[in-house]
């Protein structure tokens, strides 16, 4: 016959174990949902600052434009300087209408 005592401090003692075992489980599940929320922030993150470098690298590039047409007007003579001013304006207004329409 098993004494009671016994009995009760091991049901106590399964009782606390079955209680920290679960706690312990739940910890887990919730730090590892955590650690994914994180990767999937960081991923995003990353991508909205490869998309940030892609315009940036666009308006380089259209700078870049800007500049050899202005170096062109700068140093050729023997065109108009009024004419080049015009194809510029008209570059930017393409270019106005380009970017509204996205």
């Amino acid at each position: 016959m098993v004494d009671p005592e016994l009995e009760m401090i091991f049901l106590f003692v399964l009782a606390i174990l079955l209680i920290s075992l679960a706690s312990g489980y739940l910890f887990s599940r919730q730090n590892h949902r955590h650690q994914e929320r994180k990767l999937e922030l960081r991923a995003r993150a990353a991508e909205a600052e490869a998309a940030r470098a892609r315009q940036e690298n666009t308006d380089y590039s259209k700078m870049e434009e800007r500049l050899r047409v202005l170096e062109r007007i700068a140093t050729d003579g023997n065109h108009a300087l009024a004419s080049q001013i015009e194809e510029l304006r008209a570059l930017d207004a393409i270019e106005d209408r380009t970017e509204k329409a996205k």
